[in-house]
């Protein structure tokens, strides 16, 4: 084959890779952003209404699975929070997370927080791999839904004794558990905010 032939089969050649190339660049970000907004879906999937909540914990009961409850204000994420909702999650099955409404964090909290609303508080949670479910209630105690909703576990921080934990009696009364889990010493959100407006 003379070298006239050779040149252009050489340039096809090495164009055929190039332009393939350059198409699956060009791709790239459509198929990041359909990427990130399937597990942007996913992830807001997990915030529930309380009416939502409650079928789906029929819809665990009557499958035999295990839901355990816990509740707060998170209201900035620290690795206490991360190493208590890991560790509540391996007690059943799935994970509820109950947040505080910014209302009601006003009102134990007082002015100025949260500093976080309750909207970016629930989906951060819903980020964790650990959270299943979470659910903004707007009332001081958590008492009333969880008398609703009967989870087979109740779970709160060390910090609380098991007869300061809200729920506990309709949850034993139900035949389910109550567990206080260990504390992180030195790790909250008021110590957190503390330090930042003394800058220490």
């Amino acid at each position: 084959m003379s070298a006239l032939y050779l040149i252009p089969l050489c340039s096809y050649a090495l164009l055929l890779p190039l332009c393939t190339l350059l198409f699956a660049l060009s791709a790239l970000p459509f198929a990041l952003s359909r990427s990130y907004n399937f597990s942007l879906t996913a992830m807001r999937k997990k915030i529930l209404t309380r009416d939502e909540l409650l079928i789906e914990r029929q819809t665990l009961r009557d499958a035999g699975k295990k839901l355990v409850f816990t509740n707060g204000v998170f209201d900035i994420l620290h690795v206490g929070h991360l190493r208590y909702l890991r560790l509540a999650r391996t007690l059943g099955d799935a994970l509820v997370v109950a947040v505080n409404s910014d209302r009601s964090v006003r009102e134990l909290k007082g002015q100025g927080r949260p500093l976080v609303n309750e909207s970016d508080r629930a989906e951060i949670l819903a980020g964790l791999e650990a959270v299943d479910y979470v659910s903004i209630f707007d009332d001081i105690s958590p008492r009333s839904l969880i008398a609703e909703l009967l989870p087979d576990v109740l779970v709160k921080g060390g910090d609380y004794s098991l007869d300061q934990i809200h729920g506990r009696e309709e949850v034993e009364a139900a035949g389910g558990a109550v567990v206080s889990l260990p504390f992180v010493e030195g790790v909250s959100t008021s110590k957190l905010v503390e330090r930042v407006k003394t800058g220490q």
